[in-house]
């Protein structure tokens, strides 16, 4: 049994430990460990595949000239149609009303101009005999002449009504495959509605709908080649001969045209066909994905400086790709850009460059 002395030495003992642990200090925090990438610049060009149609070099929207129902409908999407086919027809009813009116008015002045001539010409024998006055003659003259007038204004009605009635039926102008459809039979239509779409027999083009921020200047060379996306096989030599000067307000697109002087077997009019632009070569630096954070709402990297402290700084995305970024301003030769760990790290903060994952490991 140990005495007061022992109890004394193994107190004292206990409280000296306690103090010793009590004045260690507090560890300071470790440094996050990141992955980096020194970048450099190269020329970057990435070649554009674009998919679209080949379509005629002049579409006409075709439509009746008068009013009426649809009665008949002689073609359908797809057929071949010559010039001066007719297409389809209009009840022609109303308008033959208006033609025998219109011929009924002409019978009627030619009745008015034989009876008024007659009464002329007796007048032309009676005056130079006296048998009647200055003014009887120049009446009938004029009577006469009015009715002349008259029967030649009722021809003219009566040819504009025949020509209304030609118009009931719907004619092509020109050769062409019929590629779009907008009335039925029975239909009440105005005139000018669109009734058939005709694709004209001649020069066809590939057509392709680019985004602008794809296809920032033409290419140098304006030669491509088109080919048949369900038969590689099958290509063209094209010309690019238009683009469009504005970006169409529903898709945010421009549209290419390459001018097809021939088109080979099995590439026809509707056909699906694909091509591939080379943009200009520009100076740019591609990182991961996995580099990309953004500063308030621009788009931003973090650079480590010289003492392994981090800065964020804004870029210029050039090009999203699968997997990369393309970026064309902010950045510049030997800059070390933080491709993984970056989620927690704050402006100045000091940071540990890991040593990369060999290839194919992903970070």
């Amino acid at each position: 049994m140990a005495g007061p002395r022992n109890k004394g030495v193994w107190g004292l003992s206990l409280c000296l430990f306690l103090t010793a642990c009590g004045k260690e200090g507090p560890k300071e925090p470790l440094s996050p460990r990141v992955y980096v990438q020194q970048v450099s610049s190269r020329e970057f060009a990435q070649p554009i595949q674009l998919s679209g149609d080949i379509q005629a070099r002049v579409e006409t929207q075709l439509s009746f000239r008068v009013g009426g129902k649809v009665i008949e409908r002689k073609v359908d999407v797809g057929d071949h149609v010559q010039a001066y086919q007719v297409l389809a027809r209009l009840d022609p009813k109303d308008l033959k009303i208006q033609v025998e009116t219109a011929q009924a008015s002409v019978n009627a002045q030619q009745a008015q101009v034989v009876q008024t001539r007659a009464a002329f010409v007796r007048q032309q024998k009676l005056l130079p005999k006296g048998y009647t006055s200055r003014s009887e003659y120049d009446a009938a003259n004029a009577a006469q002449l009015s009715a002349q007038s008259a029967l030649a204004a009722a021809q003219a009605q009566l040819a504009n009504a025949r020509e209304q009635l030609s118009y009931s039926n719907l004619v092509a102008e020109a050769p062409g495959v019929i590629t779009a459809r907008q009335a039925e039979v029975g239909q009440v239509v105005q005139a000018t509605m669109p009734i058939f779409t005709l694709a004209r027999d001649g020069a066809r083009d590939a057509v392709f709908n680019v985004y602008e921020s794809l296809f920032i200047e033409p290419p140098k060379d304006p030669t491509v080649e088109i080919t048949l996306l369900s038969d590689p096989t099958i290509k063209v030599k094209g010309q690019i001969r238009e683009i469009t000067p504005t970006v169409a307000a529903q898709s945010g697109t421009l549209q290419i045209k390459v001018q097809l002087d021939t088109l080979p077997k099995g590439m026809e009019l509707g056909a699906v066909v694909s091509v591939i632009l080379n943009s200009v070569p520009t100076r740019s630096m591609e990182l991961p994905w996995s580099a990309l954070t953004k500063e308030v709402s621009e788009p931003a990297v973090w650079v480590v400086d010289e003492h392994n402290n981090v800065r964020l700084q804004r870029v210029r995305v050039g090009r999203y790709l699968t997997g990369s970024v393309i970026i064309s301003e902010g950045l510049k030769d030997g800059d070390k850009v933080v491709i993984a760990g970056g989620q927690l790290l704050n402006p100045g903060m000091h940071v540990e460059i890991a040593p990369l994952p060999a290839e194919g490991t992903q970070l």
